[in-house]
């Protein structure tokens, strides 16, 4: 099944790494690097939410190898194909981060998901799931990939909580990307063709366009030109 198909915030700043020096014989020199803030796109933020945000982004919620595992399930929840890349290189799993961050209750079903996972693998296959091959990491994901009614009771049940969760999350930092947002097309708020009041309401109510607001106004090519106004509220252009 062709996932991108069925299913149609951000790359966060990454932390520069610090670099030695040479130095004398019998002195090493080291210059401290620092790094640069990590900060979100603006988009319209007050500064009580900057401040709030840039918090959040010098503190870290996973470890290593949950980020790890945040990878290769963003990547196996929405691949890379021809044009585009995977939701992981879109940044999905900073997306996670952030999110587990922000909204606290998502901290425990993710980290708890996470460790299902890895229990799950190590009952499987003798291995935690970062170090299973693609095959089989798919056959865990396909027995919880969707609900099954009265499934409550089964072992697998959280796991199914978790990955609709992962799912979830995944998608929205995915299509909330600038890459994202060029796969689904989106163009943005955009201009469009106004020939103004249909004849049969303007006949309806007895009124018609004056000649100059009719050039003025309705001339699609002057469509893209901002319109201007003299001091007593005139129409210029």
């Amino acid at each position: 099944m062709k996932r991108r198909e069925s299913l149609k915030y951000i790359v966060l700043g990454s932390a520069a790494a610090t670099m030695p020096l040479q130095g004398c014989e019998n002195e090493v020199k080291t210059e401290k690097v620092v790094e640069p803030k990590k900060s979100l796109p603006a988009y319209g933020r007050t500064e009580e939410e900057k401040d709030h945000d840039e918090q959040l982004l010098e503190k870290q919620f996973f470890n290593e190898h949950e980020t790890q595992t945040l990878g290769i399930l963003c990547a196996l929840i929405l691949p890379a194909n021809e044009e585009f890349g995977s939701a992981t290189d879109a940044g999905s799993v900073e997306f996670i981060e952030f999110m587990a961050k922000d909204y606290p209750p998502f901290q425990t079903p993710l980290r708890g998901g996470l460790m299902w996972l890895d229990h799950e693998a190590n009952s499987r296959f003798d291995k935690d799931f970062n170090s299973l091959e693609e095959n089989e990491q798919k056959s865990i994901l396909d027995d919880i990939a969707f609900e099954v009614e009265k499934d409550e009771s089964t072992h697998l049940a959280q796991g199914r909580k978790f990955f609709a969760l992962m799912r979830n999350l995944t998608l929205t930092g995915y299509f909330t990307s600038e890459m994202g947002i060029k796969d689904i097309g989106y163009k943005g708020n955009r201009p469009n063709v106004w020939d103004g009041v249909p004849q049969e309401f303007l006949d309806q109510h007895g009124v018609s366009y004056e000649p100059e607001w009719l050039e003025k106004c309705i001339d699609q090519s002057k469509r893209m030109i901002q319109a201007e106004w003299d001091e007593n509220g005139n129409l210029i252009t």
